[in-house]
């Protein structure tokens, strides 16, 4: 199939829908989008520096510092002298924000679940024959 055969404006507008489905999938720990993505993404990348976060979450700088004190004060994520250059910080995720973010992967996956059960055997098979592209196309993206 040549990259005319797949409509990237359609492949567009089913992943839009999809991700905002997906995000809001799980029913706990309601917290606002970009706090959820700043908790999640330390809890996959590791320690950050505070620029390091603005720029992954695509926010002014303010907002990331209001973000990561709120979640400081819910004891989600801790702040720590950066051990490379001690005028900076580092944040990381505590154990009780890693519990949060397992917490609303598990509610997804349940949900998630329950909804690709409603699908035929070929929509399941379609799904899975994906997942290596989608994959391929996020690691082209991070590089």
């Amino acid at each position: 199939m040549s990259e005319e055969e797949l409509d990237v404006v359609e492949l567009t507008a089913v992943l839009e829908s999809f991700v905002r489905m997906f995000i809001r999938l799980p029913a706990i720990q309601r917290l606002s989008f970009t706090t959820l993505s700043v908790l999640h993404t330390l809890a996959r990348v590791g320690p950050m520096r505070l620029t390091e976060l603005t720029a992954s979450e695509q926010v002014t700088q303010s907002a990331v510092t209001q973000i990561v004190t709120k979640l400081e004060r819910d004891g989600l994520v801790q702040r720590r002298p950066d051990p490379s250059d001690g005028r900076a910080v580092l944040v990381s995720v505590t154990a009780a924000g890693a519990a949060v973010v397992e917490g609303r992967r598990a509610d997804r996956i349940g949900h998630l679940r329950t909804l690709v059960a409603a699908l035929g055997d070929e929509e399941r098979a379609a799904i899975a024959g994906a997942l290596p592209a989608l994959m391929r196309l996020t690691d082209l993206e991070a590089r």
